[in-house]
């Protein structure tokens, strides 16, 4: 700090409020810190602390330390009147919070749930005398953990469409209604606060004109009047710990009853009230029988509900705005707009992922050896089940193919892809969308989704079938039955989640060489087609845009645009249209059809293939009986992950030593002595962490936790080595985690330093050191004393063969619990020490006094 304010040179100051010490003020010198900062009063010491949090100096991150002062007459020893009744008010204080975080639990998971599923199952029971019983079913103990697994899913789906209204309100307050919706409406906004009001904003001018309105009987204009201006106010010291309960006092019942109330009303307008109008409608058209073929007819009922609601409400909208009525009008149309959202959000999102998944699984039939009808029974079997699997490959399916249309405009020129809606275009907005177009827009949209979606899998999945049946017949059907031998399986299992799938799931590289690969075949077809101009555009790259230092606003905008579609090509770029154009893109569209058979076929064959041979040589998983044709009959992921695990493998060397090459004889000499030093440090690594570690954790959780309660007495166990190290992968995993979640101890270092250094950067030596040793040592301790003991040590003592065996079984899960609550034992005693010295400083303490430093030297020097 500076001296310039020092009232006296040669005295020692406090580092904060530069004064000096005095008796009553001492100064103290509590950290490492020497010279003009060496000294500071404990006050001020204590009033930075509160402020910065901190409880160690900034400087030279010394902790600082205080200790205890207490009254006079404290005894040595507390009575034991005290500690009883410390004691018991921490245990009555600890069971005071277990009730209410207990009755806490009970309201939101229990009760709120419970509610809502009786509510919902009244109201759909379909007699009036289920209504008017829900009073007494409230009390009825019929089923009531059912009731509330189910009301859960009834609580989430109310949640989810409260939080979509209140979204779709924010997108129509700042996107605007459709034309329709806002044509000759002079006070929209108005009108829309009315129906959605918005939250209000700080403004002083507001605020006295409102103290104004209260001083004068509370007058308030109907135009101005805010419906839940009171709840803002009274949310505005709302938290969530006070919400929900856990600040200990129990407002939160209130909440409570509030989230059954809206949950009541949720299930009344958004669920019975469509459900009985679809109901009505499927009624009056005599289609009961086929709505019930399809095993939801609940929500088929309530989406048919739903269509009825709005064609009524574009109806009555109609009439209104021929009528004259404004305000009926503006609400019938913001209605028609949250029913018009909600049913195009079910279609894209449930019903276009669920047609594309059952149209994968219709054309990639023959593909497992199957047809339709088992299809059929599945479903019928479990309809829910096979739905859901067929809308999430559907959901993987699209998901993919946007991804693949993104990588191709990176490639392509700009306007090529015009008939593909650019996700990275930062005006596109899908909720704006379905707002702003006419129902008419989005079917001719989504039957073109459709149809695209249909024909790339027609030619990724069924044309390459069909030709690999014709081309190598005995190739298909892919097997998809588990091995009988559960050990193999296991291990092949945790092989592929632990080192193939990592691989493969890393997108960067495969990324590159997509991008790579479309660009080559882009150039060869361009140039044989003559449409270079179209498809690629006149140059291959952008040209450079050089800004200016003090660039307009206009450009600045340009600029953040291009940041936010990450810098690929956007827009439309003009091109040099050659002669026979449409006979050009004919061909282009032939050949793109071709390329993309052949590709499909390839990557259907080569990495099953693969699999199939590597996993030949694995001698476990040969029938007992081979025949010379006969490949392994393991499941096709292992063979398709391995077999691409292998490409992967090969692609990457290849593009090493392209990369190599150019460079001359000698980089190429070095490069490779780099990546066997590596290599050779990666591999020791892998065994010692990857191979004795889990080895050695997976028998000891075998001897301690299976073999003592699955092997009987008069049986030998029989450890299998290769299923003790699959399981002990899994185990060690598991217990990293637990650790790296754990306090900070010098095990988690090891564990946070090796996980960031990586194979590049590995210090062999160190992580020895400080991991792998001290764990193997360990585990080595934990299963060489019970063995010696049982083995060694018991036959000296006891001459019983049976008494013999019954120690040798349970001495490793005995010791283990021995450990366990010693170690129990030791933590309460540490608790009890605590415990203890809270009642004594609760008491007896009066003040802390801060610990001077020991500068040994300095301190010497000073004397």
């Amino acid at each position: 700090m500076d001296n310039m304010d020092d009232p006296s040179q040669g005295a020692d100051i406090c580092r904060v409020c530069r004064s000096e010490g005095m008796p009553e003020r001492p100064l103290f010198h509590p950290c490492i810190c020497t010279g003009s900062i060496k000294y500071i009063h404990q006050e001020c010491l204590v009033q930075w602390m509160r402020y910065s949090r901190k409880e160690y100096c900034e400087l030279c991150s010394y902790r600082f330390s205080f200790t205890p002062i207490y009254a006079p007459d404290m005894p040595r020893r507390l009575p034991i009147k005290d500690v009883a009744a410390g004691i018991t008010s921490s245990v009555l204080t600890g069971i005071k919070y277990w009730l209410h975080f207990t009755l806490v639990g009970l309201a939101w998971l229990c009760v709120v749930p419970f509610t809502a599923c009786r509510i919902y199952r009244s109201l759909f029971n379909g007699s009036f005398d289920a209504v008017m019983s829900l009073p007494l079913d409230m009390w009825s103990s019929k089923n009531i953990s059912g009731d509330i697994f189910h009301g859960c899913f009834v609580v989430t789906c109310t949640l989810f469409a409260f939080i979509g209204l209140i979204w779709l309100r924010e997108q129509i307050l700042h996107g605007g209604g459709p034309d329709w919706l806002e044509r000759d409406e002079p006070n929209n906004q108005q009108q829309l606060n009315v129906l959605l009001p918005p939250i209000p904003e700080e403004n002083p001018v507001e605020e006295i004109e409102g103290e104004l309105r209260q001083e004068n009987g509370n007058q308030v204009d109907e135009g101005h009047w805010n419906p839940i201006d009171w709840g803002d106010r009274a949310a505005e010291d709302l938290t969530w710990e006070r919400l929900l309960g856990l600040d200990g006092s129990l407002v939160f019942l209130e909440h409570v009853f509030w989230v059954v109330s809206m949950n009541a009303l949720f299930i009344l307008v958004f669920a019975f009230c469509p459900y009985q109008m679809g109901n009505l409608a499927i009624t009056s058209m005599a289609l009961q029988d086929k709505v019930a073929a399809s095993h939801f007819e609940g929500l088929v009922t309530t989406l048919c509900g739903y269509c009825l609601i709005g064609m009524c409400l574009l109806i009555m909208h109609t009439f209104a705005t021929i009528i004259g009525f404004r305000r009926s009008k503006r609400i019938i149309g913001l209605s028609y707009i949250v029913v018009k959202v909600s049913l195009l959000s079910v279609v894209e999102i449930g019903v276009l992922p669920l047609v594309c998944g059952w149209w994968l699984d219709i054309c990639s039939l023959s593909m497992f050896d199957t047809s339709f009808k088992d299809r059929l029974a599945s479903f019928r079997l479990a309809p829910g089940t096979s739905m859901f699997i067929h809308w999430l490959v559907g959901m993987v399916y699209v998901y993919y193919f946007a991804s693949f249309v993104l990588l191709l405009r990176e490639v392509v020129r700009p306007g090529v892809l015009w008939f593909l809606r650019n996700l990275n275009d930062p005006d596109f907005s899908p909720i704006q969308e379905l707002i702003q177009q006419g129902m008419l827009q989005h079917g001719r949209r989504l039957i073109a989704s459709a149809m695209i979606f249909g024909t790339a899998v027609f030619l990724v999945v069924w044309l390459p079938i069909r030709i690999l049946k014709f081309i190598w017949p005995t190739f298909l059907p892919y097997n998809v039955t588990l091995h009988s031998d559960s050990v193999n399986e296991l291990s092949m299992e945790l092989l592929l989640l632990q080192v193939v799938l990592p691989a493969l799931l890393e997108q960067t590289h495969t990324r590159n060489w997509l991008k790579i690969g479309i660009r080559f075949w882009c150039l060869v077809v361009s140039r044989l087609l003559g449409i270079k101009s179209y498809l690629l555009g006149d140059g291959e790259e952008l040209p450079p845009v050089v800004a200016p230092i003090h660039p307009p606003a206009a450009d600045l905008g340009a600029a953040h645009e291009g940041l936010l579609r990450r810098g690929g090509p956007v827009g439309f770029r003009p091109y040099t249209r050659p002669t026979n154009f449409a006979i050009r893109l004919i061909a282009l569209l032939v050949l793109v059809a071709l390329s993309v058979v052949v590709i499909s076929l390839s990557i259907i064959t080569i990495p099953v293939w693969l699999g199939r041979l590597a996993m030949s040589f694995w001698p476990a998983l040969l029938p007992s009986t081979p025949e010379p044709s006969q490949l392994p009959n393991i499941h096709e992921l292992y063979t398709a992950a391995c077999g691409t695990y292998i490409c992967w493998l090969s692609v990457r060397a290849v593009c090493f030593i392209a990369g190599w090459l150019p460079e001359g004889r000698t980089v190429v000499i070095d490069r490779l002595k780099f990546w066997l030093k590596i290599s050779s440090k990666a591999m020791v690594a892998f065994i010692v962490l990857l191979g004795i570690i889990p080895f050695l954790f997976g028998l000891l959780l075998e001897l301690v936790m299976v073999v003592p309660f699955r092997v009987p007495l008069h049986q030998t166990p029989v450890l299998w080595a290769w299923q003790d190290w699959a399981l002990g992968v899994l185990y060690m995993k598991i217990a990293c985690a637990i650790t790296l979640m754990g306090p900070d101890w010098s095990l988690r270092r090891a564990i946070e330093r090796t996980y960031r250094d990586g194979f590049m950067r590995l210090d062999l030596k160190l992580m020895m050191q400080d991991l792998a040793v001290p764990v193997i040592a360990v585990l080595s301790l934990f299963l060489a004393v019970p063995y010696v003991i049982a083995y060694s040590v018991i036959p000296l003592i006891i001459k019983n063969h049976g008494t013999r065996l019954l120690i040798a079984r349970r001495i490793y899960p005995t010791l283990m619990l021995t450990m366990a609550i010693v170690k129990g034992m030791m933590m309460q005693v540490r608790q009890f020490k605590r415990l203890y010295e809270h009642i004594k400083n609760d008491k007896y303490l009066v003040g802390r006094r801060l610990v001077n430093y020991n500068h040994t030297t300095a301190v010497s020097g000073q004397n």
